[in-house]
């Protein structure tokens, strides 16, 4: 949709009469519209609120500052700074051009009074706090707001006008307002999927309740040349099994990375503890394996606690492998438990226990 922006060209207006016809041709080479006042030149109270109106309606606004105060308001400011006050109260868009050096202007361009003077300097003082750019000839000034008003755009799109023919009928604007309302219910669907545990996995084994795995592993004593397997079992919690398989998946991981993840957590967890078994404390343990159905049974049981879930990206017909990735929400419990606490909070988690403790 070609948009078209509109621009307020506030200044004095007899002394800048060619340099505001630069501005106007800079403006229209950029397809903006400008008003301003030409459209007032006789500004009174009545003419004010209209004023005001229009500045409204603009998306931006632009000062040209030279050596005219202006026509002075009933409230004792220039009708110029009067519009360059409202368009900063509103949050409008600004940018003033102020000519750089005041003194080569002709005296016929100039205020002749001592007051009318010092407005101007305070005015200039006032504007030079913002942003603004400097200019000495029209020409110079027409290409200076050309290339700012670009820049300005670019930082602060506006919201522009349309032609009329191009604006869509009622039927598809309704239409984009029901999309609309349909994007904010997912996104708020989405934010609480981030926090909260899918309905129904209250009652499912979860977080520091232990639940009892079953796993193999090979021996060999000294001076024997075959290797004997082993079972066993142990009892991890929901969490620890969780905290070690979740990392992997922050993207997404193949299953079998999860399975040698979580053997090796098998290994780290089970091998001294056997270790001071009279039958193997001299033999060498290698090979730990959870046994594949508690493997699944793990899978199962992170997947019901909307943990994880199947990853969808589109792969090769060759790859037939099956992937898992992190849900929402498995993120966020994820960094719950892997997180590192500082110090402090540390020390005050082992002071409430001290304190329970006695």
């Amino acid at each position: 949709m070609d948009k078209r922006f509109q621009v307020f060209v506030s200044s004095t207006f007899k002394d800048l009469e060619d340099e505001r016809q630069e501005v106007m041709h800079a403006l229209l080479e950029l397809d903006c519209m400008p008003a301003g006042m030409e459209l007032f030149p006789a500004a009174n109270e009545t003419q004010w609120n209209l004023i005001k109106k229009v500045i409204d309606d603009c998306d931006y606004y632009v000062l040209i500052l030279a050596g005219r105060y202006g026509s002075i308001s009933p409230e004792g400011l220039s009708y110029t700074e009067m519009e360059y006050r409202y368009a900063l109260s509103i949050n409008k868009p600004t940018i003033a051009f102020i000519h750089r050096d005041p003194g080569k202007i002709i005296a016929a361009k100039t205020e002749t009074t001592d007051e009318g003077k010092v407005k101007l300097a305070e005015f200039r003082t006032l504007v030079e706090k913002r942003l603004c750019k400097q200019w000495d000839t029209p020409q110079e000034l027409g290409s200076v707001v050309s290339r700012s008003l670009i820049q300005l755009i670019k930082s602060n799109p506006g919201v522009g006008w349309v032609r009329a023919n191009e604006l869509a009928d009622r039927e598809a604007t309704m239409e984009l307002l029901q999309l609309r309302r349909r994007v904010e219910e997912l996104q708020s669907e989405l934010a609480r999927a981030r926090t909260s545990a899918p309905k129904g996995a209250e009652g499912l084994a979860q977080g520091d309740e232990s639940h009892s795995l079953r796993f193999s592993f090979k021996a060999k004593g000294p001076g024997e040349y075959r290797s004997v397997t082993w079972s066993s079992s142990f009892s991890p919690t929901w969490d620890e099994l969780f905290s070690v398989a979740a990392p992997l998946m922050i993207n997404e991981a193949p299953e079998e990375a999860i399975k040698v993840a979580l053997d090796a957590m098998v290994e780290e967890e089970n091998a001294e503890r056997l270790r001071e078994n009279k039958k193997l404390e001299r033999h060498a343990l290698h090979e730990f394996s959870l046994h594949q159905e508690d493997f699944q049974t793990v899978k199962v049981q992170l997947r019901a606690l909307g943990l994880i879930a199947k990853s969808e990206k589109a792969r090769s017909v060759k790859d037939s492998g099956t992937y898992w990735t992190l849900t929402p929400y498995g993120d966020e419990v994820m960094t719950r438990l892997r997180a590192i606490r500082s110090n402090q909070a540390e020390e005050l988690a082992d002071e409430e226990i001290k304190e329970g403790e006695e």
